[in-house]
């Protein structure tokens, strides 16, 4: 599977973490574990991307909102991005 198409289908999907696609993954049979690691590891490279664009996004906006520590800087995004605390 191309990475165009790894792309397209992630559009597609529900936003889940790299990890929750991992484990989704790993139930079907027919895909080879090397392939499901390298889409995993394309998934968690564009999810890091999208941390630091959100967060680029939300510095413009209000400055002030990430002036906390960093724990409570990625609750805030995976709560946006994913509706969902950290596992």
């Amino acid at each position: 599977m191309s990475n165009k198409q790894i792309l397209k289908n992630m559009k597609n999907q529900k936003k889940q973490t790299a990890v929750e696609w991992l484990e989704q993954e790993m139930l079907k049979p027919y895909l080879s574990m090397k392939e499901i690691l390298k889409q995993a590891k394309e998934m968690e490279k564009k999810q890091m991307i999208g941390l630091l664009q959100w967060m680029n996004r939300v510095t413009q906006s209000d400055p002030m909102r990430l002036e906390t520590d960093d724990d409570d800087v990625v609750e805030q995004y995976y709560l946006e991005t994913f509706n969902t605390k950290e596992k």
